[in-house]
């Protein structure tokens, strides 16, 4: 089961000062690392180096995060092309979502993700094929 992991999941995995979603996120993380079924874009990997320099509550140096992306770079990244950004309009529409998001989903799609891990999405929400699941969400 292949997992999009959206920029929201990296950043915490790496902000140690995120508390008990640093411990979770590093948590889904490293199983993504072990099973290999982690996937992301290119779109997550810029995200994730400008949010980890410069928004986390304890940020990273400019080495650390090269170094990380570079690692990331194992995933294979969904590279977002224009006919990528064209979808992504469509599904902006379709889906009600922002761009951003909508780009998000259609990199997941185009790997063939079953799931989209993050805390942006609305937990449970399928888009086409793809679930969105939210890690820190408590199952009941």
């Amino acid at each position: 089961m292949k997992a999009f992991v959206d920029t929201n999941i990296l950043v915490y995995a790496y902000d140690r000062g995120a508390g008990d979603k640093h411990v979770q996120a590093q948590r889904t993380v490293s199983q993504l690392w072990e099973e290999s079924t982690g996937v992301l874009s290119t779109q997550v990997l810029q995200e994730f180096y400008v949010n980890v320099r410069r928004k986390a509550s304890r940020p990273i140096s400019i080495t650390s995060a090269r170094s990380l992306v570079a690692d990331y770079m194992a995933w294979d990244p969904v590279v977002n092309d224009g006919t990528s950004i064209l979808e992504a309009m469509d599904a902006e529409r379709h889906y009600k979502i922002s761009f951003w998001d909508a780009l998000i989903v259609v990199a997941a799609q185009k790997c063939e993700a079953d799931v989209i891990l993050s805390e942006d999405f609305s937990h449970g929400q399928m888009y086409g094929s793809v679930l969105v699941h939210n890690p820190f969400e408590v199952e009941s």
